[in-house]
């Protein structure tokens, strides 16, 4: 199958392409710029596979949570594209997608991305013996200090939210720390690993029921909140 997966709902802006039995991707670090390396990253791999847009099955997204502005541009470009093709979305899990970035062993793993605001993004997984991933909880939003973590023996954890909140994180942890990184961030070629096995299953979507998840309603602070009023 040939499916291009976008992941935009972090700093990192991200898009691959299955082609067959193949995965290629391009990565950037580029808070602020997902709008404008995006499309272009995606008719760079189309070009490289020599593909066309209608020769895709299926457009994939990393429907977030995340960045309110980076998942709302990721899942309107997929929309857009998969209109103008004809073609379903198949929706992801951004923190799926992000704890794919740990290791491949039996240890349970915390995804976790910072939210600003003192607040988290946090979903916890493991391994499944097909390659997947099986959920042990569900997607949330809370501060640091409030993580509730199901009992496991072991922990590896990805994520921005490490790099900020690792002391108290740790803290939170129910077993062994095995593996920790705060430099990783979901990506596309994540995305579209898990899209491939959602689209197999019969779970893509039509376009327009693609939609964002945001865990919260409230995108800012108010002025007395930041100390400015």
């Amino acid at each position: 199958m040939n499916l291009l997966a976008i992941e935009t709902s972090t700093e990192a802006c991200s898009v691959a392409l299955v082609h067959g039995e193949e995965v290629i991707a391009r990565s950037e670090l580029a808070p602020r710029r997902h709008a404008e390396l995006a499309l272009p990253m995606a008719d760079a791999l189309l070009a490289e596979a020599g593909l066309g847009r209608h020769a895709l099955d299926a457009i994939a997204v990393g429907r977030g949570p995340g960045a309110f502005t980076g998942v709302r541009l990721g899942v309107a470009l997929a929309q857009g594209m998969a209109l103008a093709l004809d073609r379903p979305v198949v929706p992801v899990s951004s923190l799926a997608a992000l704890a794919l970035e740990a290791p491949q062993d039996q240890a349970a793993i915390l995804a976790v991305i910072d939210a600003r605001m003192g607040e988290i993004y946090a979903a916890c997984y493991r391994h499944d013996d097909a390659g997947g991933l099986v959920a042990l909880d569900e997607e949330r939003i809370c501060a640091p200090a409030a993580l509730a973590l199901p009992e496991a023996p072991a922990w590896n954890v990805v994520g921005s939210g490490w790099a900020t909140y690792a002391e108290v994180l740790r803290g939170r942890l129910t077993g062994t720390l095995k593996h920790a990184d705060g430099d990783r961030y979901p990506q596309a070629r994540h995305v579209a690993e898990l899209a491939v096995r959602e689209y197999r299953a019969g779970r893509a979507v039509p376009p327009e029921q693609a939609l964002p998840v945001y865990l919260r309603d409230k995108v800012a602070l108010t002025l007395t909140e930041q100390g400015k009023a």
